[in-house]
């Protein structure tokens, strides 16, 4: 009976201790990824939110967190905020979008795949994208 016991116990508490940090390391990651896009934004001054954007004049893109920049250039950025779900985006996984035009939208699917093994990592939708330019 003990035999069965111990390694249960064991098995309670390492779960418990593990997920004791989740806060903790939400609160951190989030901090991270605040500072990170304060850099990127850094001295440019939002816009007026847009419900599409042209792909081909946006061809560089950087995530942070459940965010996808969109870049023109230093001073030509598109901010759009997924609602979470792609979790493929913070592992750097290829971004895959099914679009029904020549433009990407807000709506729009985002798929994103594992480059290794190809295996879809997460979905979800584009926000608004929000001009930043230099004034």
């Amino acid at each position: 009976m003990y035999r069965f016991l111990l390694p249960a116990a064991l098995l309670i508490g390492g779960t418990a201790a593990l997920s004791a940090d989740t806060k903790g390391y939400e609160a951190r990651q989030a901090a991270q990824d605040k500072a990170e896009l304060d850099k990127q934004l850094a001295g440019l001054v939002p816009g007026k939110p847009q419900t599409c954007i042209d792909p081909i004049r946006y061809r560089d893109t950087t995530r942070v967190g459940d965010t996808i920049l969109y870049k023109n250039g230093r001073n030509d950025i598109m901010r759009t905020d997924t609602g979470g779900g792609c979790f493929g985006l913070r592992r750097g996984d290829a971004i895959v979008t099914k679009t029904f035009g020549s433009e990407l939208c807000r709506g729009d699917i985002v798929r994103t795949v594992d480059l290794t093994s190809h295996i879809p990592s997460g979905s979800c939708s584009f926000g608004d994208f929000i001009p930043y330019r230099k004034p």
